[in-house]
């Protein structure tokens, strides 16, 4: 009976005595010292990056989630092989969790709409704000109201790590709310377009901010079982922000002045964002990196009930053991401790630009017009819901196919889709056919976007990042995401004018296969993983 527990008859004393000791005892830390008895007894050990580690065994069972569901225990074994991680099934332990992570990640998300309603709310509203502000002639003037909320995007993406190191997270929505809600008056009240690039601007700074620290702070309180759902909520919001921005210029039609009201309306998620903040727990990663231990306990037990604490904080505990370093500076995310894992970051955001999504959002109402819908409304609408669609699919995937699974998908469908816009705009013989295979082309397109190059980076980011150099190294790689985003923004329509959409959509297709191959090479999968056991894998310093 005793032997069973482990699934293996003891071989020495030593595991016999584990064994015992995991079936008599419910105490946590003693199960967990009885399992590596029996890893160590047997002879088990696992190359984890250069790390020789005791194997972890564990009892079937049942175990309790945060929210009263059965699920998944994280995985206790990971091997390294070729840069990737493999996951062993994890035992399961009956757990009962008085705690709840819900409310604080819904005001987290405020964030992640405010992100996607700037960016959308100027679409339809800059016809009428140019005509209002006398620029209606001035080509330039309204690409300068449209592209200074990206330049002011990228300055906040940078700015947002340094905030979230030396302030925490939650004091750093607080701060962020202030430029989003001067930002949005701004824009509202302006009288001339100088008021209004100011207020897209600071709105820019504020989304930027956002975008760092939103998946930061989601990843560092939500539970490991579920932090791949919970985490890709934050794409599935900022979908939800770009679609409320459309559905507010609805009215713009017969109300010209309308559009004063919808850059208005987004001081109102602003102020929530501070004030739900305000009573919101501070992550207890940052807390225990800052010595304040007892706080850290404090903010597990609010996250995920008095049952966990013990848990968590002895994973932080670990985590942080024999290495007391200070949080890193900008230059320490170049060195060759952290520069490999950095540039995958970086490059993943990289190649979600470079495949063209913004190019193809931009684009789309001219491809349906060339296959009858003259609607910029229901060209909009249709893109927009298939990226919400495969958002929400993807929300429901991300712990089960796994992070890095979803990214080999999703850009291997762009890149099929890209191939067909091509040849729908080339080959003669699909000319008849060419408007339905160009809708179906974007709309696909959109949607394997959705399912994986939208919300895995901001997702897998914080997780790959060592705690040290986790808000910076997040910042960095969305500083990428914002200066590769203005750049096509500036220059795309030149492109498509010096060499032809077909050409460029063909060249979004080969970038979308550069990404799968390296993809393949070069990221490590981390569903059902602590943050600490990443860690500890992917950075044998530690």
């Amino acid at each position: 009976m005793e032997a069973s527990l482990c699934g293996l008859k003891p071989k020495s004393s030593f595991a016999l005595q584990s064994h015992r000791l995991l079936a008599s005892t419910g105490d946590l830390r003693k199960r967990r010292l009885a399992f590596a008895g029996c890893g160590l007894a047997m002879g088990k050990r696992n190359n984890c990056f250069g790390i020789s580690l005791p194997a972890s065994m564990g009892t079937r069972g049942s175990i309790r989630s945060l929210f009263g569901s059965s699920v998944k225990a994280r995985s206790v074994r990971a091997q390294a092989s070729e840069g990737d991680v493999e996951n062993i099934p994890p035992a399961k332990v009956q757990v009962k969790s008085s705690g709840s992570v819900f409310p604080y990640v819904g005001v987290a998300c405020l964030g992640a709409i405010l992100f996607g309603y700037h960016l959308g709310v100027v679409n339809g509203s800059l016809e009428y704000l140019a005509k209002d502000l006398g620029i209606a002639e001035n080509t330039v003037l309204q690409g300068w109201v449209v592209s200074t909320l990206l330049a002011g995007a990228t300055v906040g993406s940078f700015t947002g790590g340094s905030l979230a190191d030396k302030f925490g997270r939650t004091k750093t929505f607080i701060l962020d709310a202030i430029p989003l809600a001067i930002g949005a008056f701004l824009c509202a009240t302006a009288q001339s377009v100088e008021a209004m690039i100011i207020g897209r601007l600071l709105a820019g700074i504020g989304i930027g901010i956002s975008s760092a620290i939103v998946p930061l702070y989601i990843s560092e309180i939500s539970p490991t079982e579920i932090r791949g759902t919970l985490g890709s909520v934050n794409q599935l919001f900022i979908c939800i922000g770009i679609l409320a921005a459309l559905v507010a210029g609805l009215p713009l039609a017969g109300n010209p002045l309308w559009w004063r009201t919808m850059f208005g309306i987004a001081v109102i998620p602003s102020v929530l964002l501070a004030l739900g903040m305000a009573f919101s727990p501070e992550s207890p990663r940052w807390l225990y990196q800052q010595g304040k231990t007892s706080d850290a306990e404090v903010s597990v037990r609010r996250l995920f009930g008095k049952e966990r604490v013990a848990e968590v904080m002895s994973d932080l505990d670990a985590a942080s053991r024999g290495s007391y370093e200070p949080e890193a500076g900008w230059f320490d995310l170049f060195s060759s401790r952290y520069w490999k894992i950095v540039s995958v970051g970086a490059a993943l955001f990289l190649f979600q630009q470079l495949a063209g999504i913004n190019a193809v959002v931009y684009y789309s109402t001219s491809v349906f017009r060339s296959a009858g819908i003259t609607s910029d409304v229901a060209a909009s609408a249709l893109v927009g819901a298939a990226n919400v669609f495969g958002t929400t699919v993807a929300s429901s995937l991300m712990d089960k196919q796994g992070r890095k699974s979803l990214l080999l998908t999703s850009f291997a469908g762009m890149a099929a889709s890209m191939l067909l816009l091509s040849l729908s705009f080339t080959w003669k013989v699909l000319a008849p056919y060419s408007g339905t295979l160009a809708v179906v082309g974007t709309v696909l397109y959109v949607l394997s976007f959705s399912l994986g190059a939208g919300p895995v980076p901001a997702l897998l980011l914080p997780e790959i990042f060592a705690s040290r150099i986790r808000a910076k190294a997040v910042a960095l790689s969305l500083g990428m995401h914002w200066i590769s985003n203005f750049v096509i923004g500036l220059y795309f329509l030149s492109v498509v004018t010096k060499f032809g959409i077909s050409t460029v959509y063909l060249g979004f297709a080969s970038v979308c296969l550069l990404a799968v191959m390296y993809i393949a090479g070069n990221v490590v999968e981390t569903k059902g993983r602590s943050l600490e056991e990443i860690e500890r894998a992917l950075n044998p310093a530690i």
